[in-house]
Formats: structure tokens, sequence, C-alpha cells
């Protein structure tokens, strides 16, 4: 065997449990200490691998999940602590070796070993990276570092900005996406003064059709937000006093403080060096294999098969991070296990809970079921051809349970039981896809 590599054997126990061993240098190293590589180590432990497991970290926390960091914790209304998924005694317990504030800068395939900064080597029998994502910059901020200026990827973006929001007035949030209009519901829950800036001629562009970004803004504006559709930016001021965005057509905003939100960008730095296949993520099959039988990926840096649209598909959301991870643990360990569900994706904001099952911004007619633009009821989004592309629930999580199943299935909703509020959600089953 390789230097580092491990061999894995399983067999089936009663109740189709696996009993898994592992013969040879068993360590198991996770790059990314974010939730898919807590998920990892935690899988790990739990389908039975007792070899070492030893997770690389960049950041000092332990890890964390990131969507409290645009609500409670970015609210004050939740501790930083509370976000945490593997605590130093969880990680004893399950003798987890964490190398907190600690970069990976280095694969090296052939030897099976991952080089951090400072030197240190690990070798590997499985190696997964779960990297996650940087922040998008706009390319007027290129380089530019100001106190004036914010991102929200990390607790420590979350703390800062906290801190900023207290002896602060006005807010100013570039990008209408999910960050975006997380933050701004915070911020104007706290009482400031928001101004959303998006680009595009509607917020959420890339994840909603237009019925469902009209009602997101509405929501906004209906709080006291201003929303300025079609504001590129061309340049951003960060001085003593504030901060001054001015966009192509013209137009200035200023506020005291800004964020910046326009997305992340998958971590594949790492990767690419490596000589694995990189497109627009981290190319893996449906176990999370990458294209190194010996390493996985798992999360926002992959792009992965995906069953619901029949392609590949790059995802970020909590849900696809948990599940990818799980399973590409399972199959390193020699479990049958395949990742093939249904993107599933939820926010909140103000007092209104917004879960989206699908894709929806694939669909091009929308069926409402309840008042979903009056803050409740759900859309049913359909492609072209009648199949589902998508469910958006707003303050309805029964709607979407009720036809998560057979969405997951390729299966459409009778769409005359979906629209008729009165009859119970758990009653609506399937019909043929509509000619």
């Amino acid at each position: 065997m390789p230097p580092g590599r491990a061999r894995v054997q399983s067999r089936r126990a009663g109740k189709g449990a696996a009993i898994v061993s592992i013969t040879g240098d068993a360590t198991f190293v996770i790059v990314g200490a974010g939730q898919a590589g807590a998920w990892v180590a935690r899988t790990l432990r739990a389908d039975g691998f007792d070899g070492r497991i030893v997770l690389v970290g960049r950041e000092a926390h332990w890890p964390y999940e990131r969507p409290p960091l645009s609500k409670a914790v970015l609210k004050g209304t939740a501790a930083a602590e509370s976000a945490t998924l593997l605590t130093s005694d969880q990680a004893a317990s399950l003798g987890v070796t964490c190398w907190l504030g600690t970069e990976a800068v280095a694969i090296d395939r052939a030897a099976h070993a991952v080089t951090c900064g400072g030197g240190r080597t690990l070798t590997y029998g499985k190696l997964f990276l779960t990297t996650g994502g940087r922040v998008r910059m706009l390319p007027a901020l290129a380089g530019v570092d100001h106190p004036r200026l914010h991102t929200l990827r990390t607790l420590d973006d979350a703390q800062r900005l906290r801190a900023a929001f207290a002896g602060s007035s006005r807010l100013l949030v570039l990008g209408g996406g999910w960050i975006g209009l997380e933050v701004a519901a915070t911020a104007r829950g706290l009482g400031l003064v928001v101004t959303v800036l998006e680009a595009a001629p509607r917020v959420c562009g890339r994840a909603l059709p237009p019925v469902a970004s009209a009602y997101l803004q509405r929501l906004h504006e209906s709080h006291g937000v201003e929303v300025a559709l079609g504001a590129a930016v061309a340049t951003v001021t960060p001085g003593v006093d504030g901060v001054v965005a001015e966009t192509a057509d013209g137009r200035c905003f200023s506020a005291d403080h800004a964020l910046i939100g326009i997305g992340i960008v998958p971590e594949t730095a790492l990767a690419a060096a490596a000589g694995l296949a990189v497109d627009n993520g981290i190319v893996v099959d449906e176990t999370g294999r990458t294209s190194d039988p010996d390493i996985y990926a798992a999360g926002d840096a992959t792009r992965h098969p995906s069953a619901f649209t029949g392609g590949m598909l790059r995802l970020e959301s909590w849900a696809n991070a948990q599940n990818q991870a799980i399973v590409a643990a399972k199959a390193a360990l020699g479990a049958p296990a395949r990742y093939a569900e249904t993107p599933w994706f939820w926010s909140d904001q103000y007092d209104v809970n917004l879960q989206i099952l699908g894709l929806p911004d694939l669909g091009t007619r929308a069926i409402a079921r309840g008042t979903p633009e009056a803050g409740s009821g759900a859309w049913l989004v359909l492609r072209e051809d009648g199949r589902v592309a998508g469910v958006i629930a707003v303050n309805a999580p029964r709607d979407l349970r009720a036809v998560r199943k057979m969405v997951g299935e390729g299966l459409t909703p009778d769409l005359a039981a979906w629209a008729d509020a009165s009859l119970p959600a758990n009653r609506i089953t399937a019909a043929p896809v509509p000619g």
C-alpha cells in the first residue's frame, strides 16, 4: 500500500448494520472544519471507524454551522457558541484530533500526504475536502480592507458586523440575494435604516421566479427597507465617517457601514493544485468521490450529479453540506451510500419562514396554494413541460412536506387539489404531468 493508505473492509451484521475494520495506517484527514467537515467526522465514528481522524480548519473556532450568523447570532439573541457543531468535549469524546487555526496548503496524492502551514504534514488513508467557499468580492473592492466594509461568511465576520451595528444608524447592503436580505431583515429589526442595492432586475433572481422575488421585495419594503434594483455598483468609497457607493447609472447611496453580499466562490484551489477535476466546484460522483479514489469532497465546494436536474449541480445550502458529508463518510467506509436528494433551502426574514424545495428558478409557471403573496401559502412552480421545478412555501411548511416525496420522485401533484387550500395538504395526490 502507498504510505498513509488505509485498507477498508466491511461485512454485514444483523439488521443490515455495517461493521467496518481498517487495516494499515488508518488515518482519515478532513480539510475544512465547517458543517460538512464536522459531519464527516461524526459520521465516521457513528458508522464504526476506529482509526485516527484529524480535522484541519483554517479558523480558530470549533466547527459551527453558518445559518445563525445572519440571524440569531447577528441579532444578539443567541450566543456564538450556540452555532457550534463539534465542541472540544465532543471532539475529545469522539477521538477527533482538531488542528484549528491551521491551513492546508498542498496535497501530495502519490504520497497520500497533506502539508499544512508551518510545514506540518499528515499522511492519510482517505482524505475529505470540505473547504466550502470564500466571499465573492466586487471588482471595485478587490484588495480593499476597511473597518466600514463588511462581509458575512465566518463567525468573526458576524461578531464584527454586530459590533458595527451598535454604533450605527444606517447600513448599505450590496447584493439582494439570501445573505443580503437576511442581514437587511436583522438590521431593520435592530432599528437601522437599510438600503439594498441589487444589480439585477429583481432580488434573488438566481433562485426564485419573478412572483416570489416580487413578494420578497414587497416584504422588505413594508418593513422600511429601500430596495434599489438595476443598481450595479461602480465604485465604493469608505471613509472615516461612512461609506458611499455609486452605481453605474450615476446614483449615489451612503451609510455608516456597508455589507458586501454578492455570493461565494467555491474554494477549489487546493484541489486544483493537486490535479483533481474542478469545474465550478470540485467534481464528485454520487458518493462524493473525486477523480482520485482516495479523496472525497462535500459541501459548498463540490459539483455533483443531481438526480433532480439530470445534470451536474453545485449547491450552497445547510442541508447539502450536512447530507452530502454523511454520504461521503459512509461511502469511504464501503457502504453503498448515494447522494440523490432534492435540493432544499430555508431562510428566515422578519416573521417569515421561507422554504424552497427543488430549483424553482427553472420554472415558468407558478400556481398558488393559499395566499403566499400575503405571507401564508405556497407556490408550486412548473417547468414548460409540466414537470415540477420547485415549491416555495411562505410560512407553510406543511404544504411543502405534503408534496416533498412526490416531487423527489419526479411526480407532479394534482393541480386542482394543490390550488384548493380548503383541502388538507396531506390529501394532495400525484397526477399525470399536464399536457
